[in-house]
């Protein structure tokens, strides 16, 4: 090849320009991989391919990839790194924290995903995923009255956010405070009028209001949408326990422990048909989160 380059007075390549191209070759098959990787879920190869091109040529938008891959990957502590130094390079770029927060989320940090609905708002503070983020923390938090004003705050401000509604309605109904529980579940049921969240939530309300006829009917629309459900059968057992429906609860105990065996744990001696009634009143306390069994 030297000798037809000299004859025909071509230049030849020198390494350093070879070496220059073969990377620049290199980083495009490897970005391009990686993304082709990640729209089809392959989330770990994915990483793989955005770690070495960034050997290559660190670039933002490969780190923007890497975030995203890291995070379908389950690695959230690397996704959390990845964000803060996008962070540091796009300081306004309000999408960042709103992904932090989610992140943190998952993680269940929430003071790191206070901070970061903290910077987010500094960006925009009427933003209502963010003030839902920030609900979200100090829920986490244990501060249930904080909660309550950003899940309000971020349904005035987008009166579509049904997550809003149903968060503030599972907080006000920890609070004890279950008309307004009940106005957001009865809210979101005209909305979305099957749907498991929500119609626990009517339940669960209905339950804590001592309304055990109504609760197992609501439970029940829980189970034939969903059969696997472990707490609609537990909840629903409860509730036919409190209506003295003993065969009915039973039958819904047995079927929470055919999905969910681990129940029987806090339960001394086997299940068999002696004793039954002792056995599923047993269970039923020691998972009394109504109050039914404590009068």
């Amino acid at each position: 090849m030297g000798f037809f380059k000299t004859l025909f007075g071509g230049k030849e390549e020198n390494p350093e320009e070879k070496k220059k191209r073969d990377d620049a070759r290199d980083f495009e098959v490897l970005r391009d991989d990686g993304v082709r990787a990640l729209r089809s879920g392959q989330a770990a190869y994915a990483v793989k391919c955005f770690r070495k091109a960034l050997e290559i040529r660190d670039e933002l938008q490969i780190h923007d990839y890497l975030s995203q891959a890291l995070i379908r990957a389950d690695e959230l502590r690397p996704a959390m790194q990845e964000l803060h130094l996008l962070a540091e390079a796009e300081p306004d770029n309000i999408q960042i924290f709103i992904t932090m927060a989610r992140v943190a989320y998952m993680m269940e940090d929430y003071q790191a995903m206070n901070e970061a609905c903290e910077k987010a708002t500094l960006i925009d503070s009427d933003n209502a995923e963010v003030v839902f983020l920030y609900g979200r923390a100090s829920l986490g938090q244990q501060d249930l009255v904080n909660a309550v004003a950003m899940f309000t705050k971020a349904i005035m401000l987008n009166d579509k956010h049904g997550d809003a509604y149903l968060q503030r309605g599972e907080t006000l109904l920890r609070m004890g405070d279950l008309e307004g529980a009940e106005e957001d579940a009865d809210h979101l049921l005209a909305e979305v009028p099957d749907h498991e969240d929500v119609l626990l939530l009517k339940a669960r309300v209905l339950m804590a209001q001592k309304r055990y006829e109504e609760a197992t009917e609501v439970y029940s629309r829980v189970i034939d949408g969903n059969p696997f459900c472990v707490a609609a059968y537990k909840e629903r057992g409860a509730a036919y326990m409190a209506l003295n429906q003993k065969d009915a609860a039973e039958a819904d105990m047995r079927k929470m422990l055919e999905l969910s065996p681990n129940e029987l744990a806090d339960v001394s001696g086997s299940f068999s048909a002696e004793g039954v009634e002792q056995k599923v009143r047993q269970i039923y306390k020691n998972n009394d989160v109504f109050g039914i069994f404590s009068s």
